[in-house]
């Protein structure tokens, strides 16, 4: 399978990170939301992922082929940019990161938009810039189903998401799901949030942050 291919290959530092924690998920998942309320409770900093100010994704969602690769080296670009500036500041959450960016590039690739040529121009470029970096301390994968993520993409209303067919969402839930069995990068809190309404309820608000701090205090990250 690709992704045991991928964290077989792949070279990073041996030590991590020691205040970075990384939280991923598929789209609609809930990334910024669960990242800004553990950013308020460690009170640290929160780097968001870079799509309200992206001059390609609207465009991506309408032409594939036309925009796969320049906005994939464009996340690829930004990810690098702000993990350096997560180092330097040395405590933080990231809404997404760069250790997980292959999952849309492989896709694309499967699908079409992306060429073998185009791929195998991007995995250099990730390969290259992933051994000047560290591991993250933590990183927590948000698990949901396929319909529970298009019922919140739904409710947002971007309307460059509203087009994209459900298929693309259930390939990229199998993709993340294949993904996240094989990571070993670092430590990996996986919490299911079907059930869970964070954002609104207290009470799961309170034990979701309450996970990810056993887990912290586990590996004795604050």
């Amino acid at each position: 399978m690709y992704y045991k291919n991928y964290f077989r290959d792949i070279k990073i530092g041996d030590s991590s990170m020691k205040g970075i924690i990384c939280i991923d998920g598929v789209v609609g998942v809930g990334k910024s939301t669960l990242g800004e309320i553990l950013a308020k409770e460690f009170k640290i900093t929160f780097f968001r992922e870079p799509v309200l100010n992206n001059p390609l994704l609207d465009k991506f969602y309408y032409d594939k082929k036309r925009y796969s690769f320049p906005l994939q080296v464009f996340f690829l670009n930004k990810r690098f940019e702000m993990i350096k500036e997560a180092e330097r500041i040395g405590s933080c959450i990231m809404d997404r990161s760069i250790y997980g960016d292959v999952i849309f590039a492989k896709m694309l690739m499967e699908d079409g938009d992306l060429s073998k040529e185009e791929f195998d121009i991007y995995e250099e470029l990730l390969y290259n810039m992933l051994e000047h970096l560290k591991k993250p301390r933590l990183m927590i994968y948000l698990e949901t189903s396929v319909d529970n993520a298009i019922e919140k993409i739904k409710k947002r209303g971007r309307d460059y998401e509203q087009i994209v067919e459900k298929k693309y969402w259930e390939s990229l839930n199998k993709n993340y799901t294949e993904y996240f069995n094989n990571y070993n990068l670092s430590e990996v809190l996986v919490i299911n949030v079907n059930e869970l309404d964070i954002k609104e309820n207290p009470n799961h608000q309170k034990w979701f942050i309450e996970q990810v701090r056993v887990k912290l205090e586990t590996i004795n990250t604050f």
